[in-house]
């Protein structure tokens, strides 16, 4: 994550992951998921902490779910059903489920689809937020299998050449696994600026760089500003401008439209507003295709290669995706999360609210 959106150091409070587990599995449970949904959405979300990507850890997400949950626009505890199924592929409706719940649930299936047929996917509608979708990936890496996310909703960026919007942030990942490299996690919205980025730029008052944001007849915004408050702005497809590859964003996105919603037999966000997210987990067994080992450390060399590779000047090395995550990860652990002042103040808010122990701080 670039420097700028990072915590700044007067304003970071740091919080051991155990509490912090303990915490977000507490209010989960308030809010009606069992004690063991609970555990999972705390593991998602805290494990993304963990990694440094703050823009899908509690920071911005747990008080983004109370609100969902107290709105009624999300089941603590839905009826999601399978509505149709193949030996390799499920199509599920979550019945307005978090998918950050639901999501591991969801890429446990394309696993055992893939353990049996080579390759799983289940494609879900009807769905809450997914969390970081690179979570998700992972879990498939773990199993030595390669693991794509894909997610669809809501209407917020710019089609290129446009000045509506029409597509939403649609994140794609994959993850691969390595014998003893950090695994290889890719995991980006196909949007300029990821919209959590968004909050996360309000909150620790960091600059909109040129090309991520448009005025509101769609002309791109091409000095570096205070990030705008909402609904004074538009967003771009990654690239920004035409010139710079935006037709490529803008593609990405539409796929993952198509992969995630289409497939799912749900419809757009530009064509319906009040449809949920929906998603796309798959799990690509490798003993399938090619020898695990040999693919492992094939990764192996290949990652190596790409941290080795001389660094253009100015610049300490080269990273390849997922490791200086991996590297955060140990970092944290050790030292505890670092949480702006102004999120640890709302967790103990609202475990006040619901009578729940404080969260504890190092």
């Amino acid at each position: 994550m670039l420097e700028q959106f990072k915590v700044p150091a007067d304003d970071q409070i740091r919080v051991p992951e155990q509490s912090l587990r303990r915490t977000v599995t507490a209010i989960f449970e308030k809010m009606g998921e069992t004690p063991e949904d609970a555990a999972t959405g705390a593991d998602v979300l805290v494990t993304t902490d963990l990694r440094g990507v703050e823009t899908h850890g509690v920071s911005n997400l747990m008080r983004a779910y109370v609100d969902r949950y107290a709105s009624g626009g999300m089941k603590a505890q839905p009826d999601w059903r399978i509505v149709r199924e193949s030996p390799a592929t499920v199509t599920v409706d979550a019945d307005t489920g978090l998918a950050t719940i639901l999501g591991p649930k969801m890429m446990g299936m394309a696993i055992d689809k893939a353990r049996e047929v080579g390759i799983g996917i289940v494609t879900v509608h009807n769905a809450g937020h997914s969390g970081a979708i690179g979570h998700h990936a992972m879990l498939a890496a773990r199993e030595d299998m390669v693991g794509v996310t894909m997610t669809a909703g809501g209407a917020a960026i710019l089609p290129t050449f446009g000045a509506e919007p029409r597509l939403g942030t649609n994140p794609i990942a994959i993850a691969a696994p390595a014998r003893n490299e950090a695994p290889f996690l890719f995991d980006v919205a196909t949007s300029a600026i990821a919209g959590n980025k968004t909050v996360l730029a309000r909150r620790v008052g960091a600059t909109v760089e040129p090309d991520w944001i448009t005025d509101l007849d769609g002309n791109p915004i091409t000095d570096g500003r205070p990030m705008p408050g909402l609904g004074e702005y538009y967003m771009l497809p990654l690239g920004g401008t035409r010139e710079n590859g935006s037709h490529k964003g803008y593609g990405f996105a539409m796929m993952a439209e198509i992969l995630a919603t289409l497939l799912s037999g749900s419809i757009p966000g530009m064509l319906d507003t009040a449809r949920g997210s929906s998603h796309y987990f798959a799990a690509y067994n490798i003993s399938a295709f090619t020898d695990v080992d040999q693919f492992k450390d094939t990764m192996d060399d290949v990652l190596r290669t790409l941290r080795t590779t001389k660094p253009a000047p100015g610049f300490d090395r080269v990273l390849y995706p997922g490791l200086s995550e991996h590297e955060e990860e140990q970092e944290r652990r050790a030292n505890g999360i670092p949480l702006h002042r102004e999120v640890v103040e709302w967790f103990q808010h609202i475990t006040a609210e619901l009578s729940l122990p404080a969260l504890e701080t190092l």
